[in-house]
């Protein structure tokens, strides 16, 4: 038996709530997608505003955003909060609240550096703690409530919808923020922001309206003892599953990040591109996201609809690992193919769609293993759980991206070789990505003597899901 299967809950745990229907969970969606618009405009185009217009050092914005995902950390007590009151959608609305307010912060900072340094730096500092505050307690608690009260059989159609949505806020967002924002002036950028801040709150707010209260009302029927925040964190790390999954969600995040900062830059080191080209290069690897995210979520519609067909659907844990899998052997190609001495002849962009359709199956079906690890056992802790992957998670994903940079940085001095430099950082994220996917199938194999298990210790299913 693997060690970190988990402890039979079936027979202790609550009754399992009516699910929230479809129209309830694209309700949900809508708020992640108001989530990732406000994010966006300060973790993209404020950091563009700082380096290109004002011209300051690469590091200003990397340590504010750096301190921003440094509040990630609380994230389990966020969600903690939420599991002793029963009702999250006030945290979902207050950490919107104080993002929103931390965008126009920062906007404002961002404008003031342009006469005063010094005051914007002083603005600025609060207001990326403020977003990484209303960040980790909005999205927490968020994916907490859809873990909580999502049908077991929706929840990886669900968590996709969830992440699709989220990319289309980016998306979206990124291009109307660049139209409206030209021609650039600090006031401008500060009416952007209140913009944008005052939208994302108003569909946040209408979107939440009214979907908790009912399943909110059936969980208070298997109300338990209050814990404090210490005895919540000391029962989720005492879960062999639970803990296992963090390291693999920070392990997973570490890898998938690695090349953020660097991709682009090799189109242009390497192939020769041009900027709009290694733009393009970096669209072709969220096309390819895109679509590995639409597979699971048809996928996942799938198995939610029952019958004949959904047993011929991979499982949540298959495309986990099949995603680690694909996205690490997709790097290692690119680092060979970029050393092979020809590199104009190698078949960048497919290679680069390839990466980001695996990156896509990966990351949207680990979303689904972690809801229904948040809502394993007796039911009640899925915003503590939730906080302690979302930690893991935006931990992860932030050193990911320095490691990825500083390692580039030391192997070009050291070496002097470009291409190869460019080769080792890939191949090295590639075997992450393969010791990630390891990690999975330890983690979220079923044990043997419940072989009618979920792929990941939570609810009971069908056997077609092992």
């Amino acid at each position: 038996m693997s060690s970190f299967a988990a402890p039979e809950p079936i027979a202790r745990a609550a009754p399992r709530l009516a699910g929230l229907s479809w129209l309830s969970i694209i309700r949900l969606g809508l708020v992640q997608t108001a989530l990732g618009a406000v994010v966006v405009l300060c973790t993209a185009t404020i950091n563009r505003v700082m380096i290109v217009e004002l011209a300051l050092l690469a590091v200003v914005p990397a340590a504010l955003v750096g301190f921003y995902h440094a509040f990630q950390m609380l994230r389990p007590g966020w969600g903690h909060g939420a599991d002793q009151g029963r009702a999250r959608a006030p945290w979902v609305i207050g950490g919107m609240a104080a993002l929103g307010l931390g965008a126009v912060g920062a906007a404002t900072a961002t404008a003031w550096m342009e006469t005063s340094f010094a005051a914007g730096l002083a603005l600025a500092v609060p207001s990326f703690g403020l977003l990484g505050l209303g960040l980790g307690a909005a999205a927490t608690n968020l994916l907490a409530m859809l873990a909580a009260h999502v049908a077991p059989e929706r929840k990886a159609a669900a968590g996709s919808l969830v992440w699709i949505l989220m990319i289309a806020g980016l998306a979206i967002s990124g291009i109307t923020i660049g139209q409206v924002l030209d021609p650039y002036s600090g006031e401008r950028l500060i009416m952007v922001s209140l913009a944008v801040a005052a939208i994302a709150f108003t569909v946040c707010v209408l979107a939440l309206w009214g979907v908790e209260p009912a399943a909110a009302a059936q969980a208070a029927q298997t109300e338990k003892p209050k814990q404090s925040f210490t005895e919540a964190a000391r029962a989720v790390w005492a879960d062999d599953a639970a803990r296992g999954f963090t390291l693999f969600v920070f392990l997973s995040m570490l890898a998938y990040n690695t090349q953020d900062l660097i991709l682009e830059p090799f189109g242009g080191h390497v192939f020769g591109m041009s900027p709009g080209q290694s733009t393009a290069l970096g669209g072709a690897l969220h096309a390819g996201a895109l679509l590995g995210m639409i597979l699971v979520f048809l996928a996942g519609l799938l198995r939610a609809g029952g019958g004949a067909a959904a047993r011929l659907v991979p499982s949540t844990r298959r495309f986990v690992i099949w995603g680690c899998v694909g996205s690490g052997a997709a790097l290692m190609i690119l680092g060979f193919g970029g050393a092979s001495g020809a590199p104009t002849a190698w078949p960048l962009h497919a290679n680069v769609i390839a990466l980001g359709f695996c990156n896509g199956v990966f990351a949207v079906a680990a979303i689904g293993a972690m809801m229904g690890l948040a809502s394993a056992g007796d039911g009640g802790g899925e915003g503590v759980r939730m906080g302690v992957f979302g930690a893991a998670q935006s931990i992860g994903f932030a050193l990911g991206a320095s490691f990825g940079a500083a390692a580039l940085d030391l192997l070009r001095a050291s070496t002097g070789a470009l291409a190869e430099a460019y080769a080792t950082v890939f191949i090295f994220e590639g075997a992450l990505f393969l010791a990630s996917a390891a990690l999975a199938a330890r983690v979220l194999s079923p044990s043997p003597e419940r072989a009618t298990t979920l792929s990941f210790p939570s609810q009971r299913l069908s056997q077609g899901d092992a």
